[in-house]
């Protein structure tokens, strides 16, 4: 049996896609986003690849699981019902299913991917 892996290659310097604006902004600034080398795992249902956004708040629209890694910059995510959570460059975080929330981008944020 063959085994395929996916690798997000350079993530630093990953050309990214057209920006567009945040789908659910809070307040008058709004937020940009961009996505590079996304790719969709039919197989598997899940989705990964690189996320780029500019400072702005806005709401987390994704409702499956997701794992990230922070690259670059840094926000404050904060949970419907929960505390704020401080992200920056090299940290890592997973949202469990149904994970609402406020995403607070305060510096121009790049993050890795795997959406499941």
């Amino acid at each position: 049996m063959s085994v395929k892996l996916t690798v997000i290659r350079q993530a630093e310097q990953s050309p990214m896609g057209e920006l567009t604006p945040a789908k659910l902004p809070v307040g008058e600034v709004i937020a940009q986003s961009r996505l590079g080398q996304d790719v969709t795992l039919d197989e598997s249902g899940a989705s990964v690849g690189v996320w780029d956004c500019s400072p702005g708040v806005f709401r987390r629209h994704i409702m499956n699981r997701e794992f990230s890694h922070i690259i670059s910059g840094w926000c404050v995510f904060t949970p419907d019902g929960g505390e704020p959570v401080e992200l920056r460059a090299g940290d890592a975080v997973f949202f469990p299913a149904n994970c609402e929330g406020v995403w607070d981008i305060r510096e121009q944020f790049r993050k890795t991917y795997v959406i499941f």
